[in-house]
């Protein structure tokens, strides 16, 4: 037994590690969860569309599948439990499951790998899985912070690193030491796209660009679980919101293709670089 089995949530995350993976040589067989996931990208490999109220028939899906170590990673929406299809692992499980997901995403999250573990599978970060997609310290592409900007990222750091304490999110724009936005449940990119309706003497303009978008691993984050994400979409919405680049925990973050960030950034004139805060 030696495939990966990527339990698949949304976004473009768990199709950039199922792609990784195979191409670093893993067997990949994914379970997207039905309610977050409905990416044609799944087709691509073996995989079995079930509920997150379905733990035993992911279990037996994956077992079937010859799995030796199991990842979760994408957007997972809390689930209406009322309305979510159960197995009978499900149901036997269901108060722990509502008890976790009252605690919050990262409870909830934790908790459905808490069930692989205990099924005898090794459960794996995308760090572990897939090393190429992590963030390294220093540039990517041709554009560097300045001192003002570089005063902004570690006040960044110090937003997201409060807030990720209570579960509140992984992201904060601060342009000249003020917060123009913290990031909660609705995302990064909408986050970024309410920089605009701002007064224009508190951000960036086309023609001057100002301020920085800075992402983090929560303090009391799984590893396994959700990791920060930056991609060519991520910048392009910086640049939208006329911010001077991108700063993220090196180490602590994924990249979506960086060959492609990186040009992307360049293009744009956007910095994006790694960060040991």
């Amino acid at each position: 037994m030696s495939g990966l089995g990527l339990i698949a949530g949304g976004g473009e995350l768990p199709r950039a590690v199922a792609h990784a993976a195979r191409a670093a040589g893993r067997e990949v067989f994914v379970v997207p969860l039905l309610g977050s996931v409905t990416e044609d990208w799944v087709r691509d490999f073996p995989h079995e569309f079930l509920s997150p109220g379905e733990p035993g028939r992911i279990v037996k899906a994956m077992k079937t599948a010859g799995v030796a170590q199991v990842l979760l990673c994408g957007r997972v929406d809390r689930p209406k439990f009322s309305e979510m299809k159960l197995d009978a692992k499900g149901m036997l499980l269901l108060p722990r499951a509502i008890a976790a997901a009252k605690k919050g995403d990262d409870s909830l999250l934790r908790f459905i790998v808490g069930i692989c573990e205990d099924e005898g599978f090794q459960a794996v970060s995308v760090a572990e899985a897939v090393p190429s997609l992590v963030a390294d310290e220093g540039l990517l592409g041709r554009i560097a912070p300045d001192g003002e900007n570089q005063a902004d990222i570690l006040r960044g750091f110090k937003i997201v690193h409060a807030l990720g304490a209570l579960d509140v999110g992984q992201a904060a724009v601060v342009c000249e030491g003020l917060a123009l936005a913290v990031e909660a449940a609705e995302g990064t990119d909408m986050m970024l796209s309410r920089i605009g309706s701002l007064r224009e003497s508190l951000r960036g303009t086309a023609d001057k660009k100002r301020g920085v978008l800075v992402k983090a691993l929560k303090p009391t984050q799984d590893r396994k679980t959700d990791l920060p994400v930056v991609g060519v979409q991520t910048v392009k919405n910086a640049h939208a919101a006329h911010l001077a680049g991108i700063a993220l925990e090196a180490g602590a973050a994924l990249i979506l293709d960086k060959t492609a960030v990186a040009a992307e950034a360049d293009r744009l004139g956007l910095f994006v670089i790694g960060i040991k805060p």
